[in-house]
């Protein structure tokens, strides 16, 4: 059939009219639904059902399902087959052949019971192969499991081996040349263990006159090697004092810090930086003392840069001004006068040194002003300032080693420092680096933790050496490098009366506890309660301390409230 056909329409009793019709071919099979045909001329008429495109139902958005589609009808009907057979048989006047048939002879007969049996015996074997198969992927997995965690702890081993021998090479470097004041203190405790040894070995050795010469010897020893500690500490010292004369470290960054925009963060993230008026200052002072401190420049550039630095200068009249003019002055004059440049080192030191506390003025450079240690209003320091007792110095409040159980401010750092080398002689590297740990912990935590950052060194040493004896909770590991102090309960702030002391693996494995009473025994949480209390006894001195202590009775008492209702 085309596509387009025109049909003749009679409008009227004699009127027709031709009107083209466009056949749309249907996209799916039409059902039949019935019709008939003509038996004189053979045309089939179908119903007209069949002939229209069915109406679609609108589509709501929501998926609907019929009982029909959810039930299943079960229906049983007998039903006869439609193919009969027949079997033919010789008889009186027919001959069928039986050159083609075949003996059947019935085989044993087994019960159904037999047979399950039979199923059942199969079934056996299939999983006997099954479970081999299976344990042997099992073992296979178990060995490849075992081989890589053996190839971890080897590799843990190893590097916790490298890890110690650097820390060993490190401390050896320190002791060898040392240069700063953990190195002198790890210098003179060694030199008090190495004292104490042969105190010990000359008592128990010798009697009368040969250990009373012995000691004298010993003791000569000693001075000789305090002797060349201080040289040492001599060489050391000026070389620090090389730096802080010229402030080339220190002042370098304050310039820095002064020439930085000011910048802070969006609420996307994104860092914003602008460049203010004083921070602007700040660049265009740092450029000119990095051309006034550079070396090996022609003639003409180093003239450049004096006569920009005698105008920069001149913008702020005061002595300092007029000396810094004079000093631009004669160098200018002596490299008319073709002055070597080793005679003018001196001179350009000076300039440069000038140059920096010309800089340090606050009305020449606003930026500094919150940068500096000390103030330049003097009355600012009057309520900032203590008095040291032993050196008879007033010196600002980080000078101060204050402990947390003192009542009053006591002595300086340095004071504190020359009584260790003279008398104890103790090293508290192990136990700055145990705190510095802790509070890098406390800080991961980010629950607003404050009792750690009250704790100071001396507070802690007391902590670890009286009431942890100095070892781990549970392996008695007794080597402070190895040891670090995690919370006892980790839901709540570390404080002395909720930490524990234990290595590092033993820490790791600790934090992932979540109930502390079905993992550790009886016994051994009794004893850590007890460290705990001796801890609550000592830090309830301290007035900073009652309140945090006030807090923590009423949490274990709501704690055991609860467990008991």
């Amino acid at each position: 059939m085309p596509d387009v056909i025109t049909v003749s329409v009679q409008t009227g009793s004699d009127s027709f009219q031709d009107i083209v019709v466009k056949i749309e071919r249907p996209t799916y099979n039409k059902p039949f639904l019935g019709g008939f045909r003509n038996v004189s001329t053979g045309v089939e008429f179908h119903n007209a059902g069949s002939q229209t495109k069915p109406k679609k139902r609108p589509d709501k958005g929501i998926q609907l399902f019929c009982k029909e589609t959810q039930t299943v009808v079960d229906k049983n009907k007998p039903q006869q087959t439609r193919n009969t057979t027949s079997t033919q048989m010789t008889k009186i006047g027919l001959y069928v052949s039986n050159m083609t048939d075949k003996l059947i002879t019935p085989g044993k007969y087994f019960t159904a019971e037999e047979y399950h049996k039979r199923r059942l015996e199969a079934v056996i074997v299939l999983q006997k192969y099954f479970r081999r198969w299976h344990a042997i992927n099992l073992v296979q997995n178990l060995k490849e499991q075992r081989r890589l965690r053996l190839a971890l702890e080897a590799e843990e081993e190893l590097w916790k081996k490298k890890e110690k021998e650097d820390k060993l090479r490190r401390e050896y470097e320190k002791k060898l040349n040392p240069k700063t004041k953990e190195d002198f203190e790890l210098l003179y405790h060694e030199l008090e263990l190495w004292m104490q040894e042969e105190t010990e070995r000359i008592n128990r050795t010798l009697t009368g006159a040969e250990r009373k010469a012995a000691l004298c010897a010993l003791l000569e020893e000693e001075t000789q090697l305090i002797a060349c500690i201080g040289m040492h500490k001599l060489d050391a010292n000026v070389e620090n004092q090389q730096k802080a004369i010229l402030h080339l470290l220190e002042f370098y960054k304050l310039f820095l810090k002064c020439a930085q925009p000011r910048r802070w963060k969006a609420y996307d993230g994104k860092i914003t930086e602008m460049d203010t008026q004083n921070s602007l200052r700040g660049k265009e002072l740092l450029e000119i003392y990095r051309s006034i401190s550079t070396k090996d420049i022609p003639k003409d550039e180093r003239t450049s840069v004096l006569l920009t630095l005698k105008c920069t200068v001149k913008e702020y009249e005061c002595e300092l001004t007029q000396e810094i003019v004079a000093l631009i002055d004669r160098e200018v004059d002596l490299m008319s006068r073709e002055v070597k440049e080793c005679n003018l080192e001196g001179l350009r030191k000076r300039i440069c040194t000038l140059f920096l506390q010309y800089i340090k003025m606050p009305e020449i450079n606003p930026r500094v002003a919150g940068l500096l240690k000390v103030p330049q209003d003097p009355l600012k320091l009057y309520k900032n300032v203590y008095f040291c007792h032993s050196c008879e110095k007033y010196l600002a409040p980080t000078e101060f080693l204050i402990p947390a159980n003192s009542r009053t401010i006591g002595r300086c750092r340095s004071c504190y420092q020359l009584d260790n080398e003279a008398r104890k002689r103790e090293a508290y590297l192990k136990y700055r680096l145990i705190l510095e740990n802790l509070r890098k912990s406390e800080v991961d935590y980010q629950d607003d933790s404050k009792i750690v950052f009250l704790v100071q060194l001396p507070d802690l040493q007391y902590l670890i050496e009286n009431i942890w004896n100095c070892q781990s909770a549970l392996s008695a590991c007794s080597d402070l490098y190895d040891l670090v102090m995690v919370r006892w309960d980790k839901q709540h702030e570390w404080s002395p009366w909720n930490t524990i002391l234990l290595t590092k693996e033993e820490a790791d494995a600790h934090l992932k506890i979540c109930n502390l009473q079905k993992t550790y025994e009886g016994p051994f949480i009794y004893r850590i309660e007890q460290k705990h209390i001796r801890a609550k006894h000592y830090f309830s001195q301290i007035p900073a301390m009652s309140s945090f202590l006030h807090r923590s009775n009423n949490q274990a008492n709501a704690n055991s409230y609860k467990k008991r209702s």
